[in-house]
């Protein structure tokens, strides 16, 4: 089985490089690998793509060596390890904003003595049965150390109950969602700021061994969190081609004056 690179350096504490992607677009994910990045964070939730279309874009990470994260846009048992059957190495779920929800998460996506998903071995993950139904195979073991979940905290509730989150065994990281939590700290009654927030977090996954996360909008933001112990904070992505129009247009303005 395809060993994690992105596990690989959370492991050692080391960061991980992860770019964005909530499109279709097969060559961004050789750019990715070729200017290395360890993972790709995969937008379901709010992108819409078949399965098909899915599944060849984890096809392309498998073939490229780079770790996906999906963001599923469901949390049906059979759908969420089925990303990882057809290749993904990892999920990142949406509002994880109590133990209970992490501990499902681990049931449904983690194999006995862990949790309970179903066996097949069929899948890209093990080379469609190659790899699993060999002599000799630690399929389960083996998907069990080389995948990761990723439960996002994205309201009060949730950074609340962070050290419980990070306290279940199975669950990986925690990935500060700023946009949904930020929204919610506005409209609810709480005195609590993103600041205290991410302190919070950051605390809880520390206290548990596990990996904190969490987006930035700048330099200076991904600078000052990986300062304070992120090892994750995606920087580059598809929409970052907006910036690269906005140039070539420009450039055209000065040529056409």
């Amino acid at each position: 089985m395809r060993k994690s690179k992105v596990l690989e350096k959370w492991r050692r504490g080391e960061f991980a490089r992860f770019c964005a992607l909530g499109h279709v677009l097969p060559f961004f994910i050789r750019y990715a690998a070729h200017y290395g990045y360890d993972g790709i964070w995969l937008d379901l939730e709010h992108r819409n793509m078949d399965d098909r279309e899915v599944q060849h874009l984890l096809a392309l990470c498998q073939m490229f060596d780079i770790d996906c994260m999906v963001r599923p846009p469901t949390l049906q048992r059979s759908r969420l390890y089925r990303y990882l059957e057809d290749g993904a190495t990892g999920l990142m779920i949406p509002f994880v904003s109590t133990a209970e929800i992490a501990r499902d998460l681990v049931t449904a996506v983690r194999f006995p003595p862990l949790g309970n998903r179903g066996l097949d071995g069929a899948g890209l993950d093990c080379q469609f049965g190659i790899e699993s139904w060999a002599p000799g195979s630690n399929y389960p073991e083996d998907a069990n150390r080389e995948t990761f979940i990723v439960a996002q905290i994205e309201t009060p509730e949730a950074v609340n109950n962070a050290a419980e989150v990070a306290a279940v065994p199975g669950i990986d990281a925690l990935f500060i969602g700023p946009g949904d939590l930020g929204l919610r700290l506005s409209v609810e009654p709480t005195d609590m700021t993103m600041e205290d927030a991410v302190e919070k977090v950051a605390a809880a996954a520390q206290q548990h061994g596990k990996v904190w996360a969490r987006t930035a909008s700048s330099i200076e933001e991904l600078d000052r969190y990986r300062a304070m112990g992120a090892q994750m904070v995606p920087w580059g992505g598809d929409f970052a081609l907006m910036k690269v129009l906005e140039k070539a247009s420009q450039e055209l303005d000065n040529v056409l004056i």
